[in-house]
């Protein structure tokens, strides 16, 4: 049985009925239905939660607006699951802080699947020990540090999600490297299906406002156009 407590919300009572039994069959024991925005952001308050299913269409608030409060919240994972399905409303759900966006109809094998992928790097994180704590990435915009989960920019603690500071890691542990986005999504996201390269571009845009003096001119995070991303290191603070 799974210890790991997931949010499902969505203003469907049979979906969410349906989204229970079908993680229960996976293991998955601590589970919170909300049928509306207010609901969710009192359960989010009162407890925990290793990851977020969430609709767009609720009744009290549109589901990027709750997201955006989310974020104020939580950092854990937030998956939209929801029938608004043009490449403007996935943009928008991903630049708010989503970390994945699935659309109804789904294939109930590839929500699990992304699920497990999700709730498996934050297990990774999360058990490593002190005396196998990784290497902490400095450089004189920002430092990465895996152990603790911190962005730090500039002396200042900067909040991360977590597939945002997944993705950062990657691309530290791989300077100069050159990578296309499916290649990324597989490696940070576990999984690829049509259309998830804009999931890709959105973290890539949402880490350049975080870790680039500019970011419409990026020198750390750049664009190879037609083949692909690559991150150069900045000057590392411990070899000057």
């Amino acid at each position: 049985m799974r210890e790991e407590r997931i949010l499902l919300i969505d203003d469907e009572e049979g979906l969410l009925v349906m989204l229970e039994s079908l993680l229960r069959k996976e293991g998955f024991a601590f589970i919170t239905k909300a049928l509306t925005a207010a609901e969710a952001l009192q359960a989010v308050c009162r407890a925990q939660y290793k990851l977020i299913v969430l609709d767009v269409m609720l009744p009290d608030m549109d589901g990027f607006a709750l997201c955006t409060e989310l974020r104020k919240i939580t950092h854990a994972p937030i998956l939209f699951l929801t029938a608004r399905s043009s490449d403007l409303d996935k943009l928008q759900g991903l630049c708010l802080g989503g970390d994945d966006y699935i659309t109804k109809p789904f294939n109930p094998m590839e929500l699990t699947a992304r699920i497990h992928a999700q709730l498996r790097r934050i297990s990774v994180y999360s058990s490593a020990e002190p005396n196998h704590a990784e290497e902490v990435y400095e450089y004189d915009i920002f430092t990465v540090n895996p152990t603790t989960g911190e962005l730090i920019v500039d002396g200042i603690d900067v909040p991360c999600p977590a597939k945002e500071f997944e993705l950062l890691q990657y691309f530290c542990k791989h300077p100069n490297r050159v990578f296309t986005a499916q290649q990324l999504y597989e490696q940070v996201w576990g999984s690829m299906v049509q259309g998830d390269e804009k999931t890709v571009v959105i973290h890539i845009s949402r880490l350049r406002k975080k870790i680039e003096k500019d970011p419409s001119d990026p020198q750390i995070l750049k664009t190879l156009r037609g083949i692909g991303y690559k991150f150069v290191a900045p000057v590392d603070r411990k070899k000057l």
